[in-house]
């Protein structure tokens, strides 16, 4: 049987890959079974840590309005303030409060104000 020469559809293939190894070292930058399972790892980790971060984030913003409502004395916690929120329909979602928290404290004490006068 004679030899079939691979053109440049496996080359391109395997530069396609390599494309993506801008910043891996050693034989995952140089062999292309390596670079093959490195790639399709960093692939797995990156769509894993895309719904982790979301999460990650949440947590981040649901402790900060938490810590802001306990030292400013808004609410007793972070879930009778959300509570209240949804009871008299204000629409913040938790960024946007652990923004006016972080940034901003006394929005945070006229936003309860609001809620409490409501009542």
């Amino acid at each position: 049987m004679t030899r079939v020469p691979r053109g440049y559809i496996a080359r391109r293939r395997r530069t396609k890959m390599r494309s993506f190894t801008s910043n891996f070292r050693g034989a995952h930058l140089r062999l292309n079974r390596m670079i093959t399972q490195q790639v399709k790892r960093a692939f797995v980790s990156s769509h894993r840590d895309r719904g982790r971060q979301k999460r990650d984030f949440r947590r981040l913003w649901i402790t900060r309005i938490n810590a802001a409502t306990r030292i400013y004395k808004v609410f007793d916690s972070y879930s009778k303030l959300i509570h209240n929120l949804y009871k008299k329909k204000l629409i913040l979602n938790r960024k946007m409060l652990a923004q006016v928290a972080v940034s901003n404290p006394n929005n945070l004490y006229t936003i309860s104000n609001k809620i409490k006068i409501i009542n």
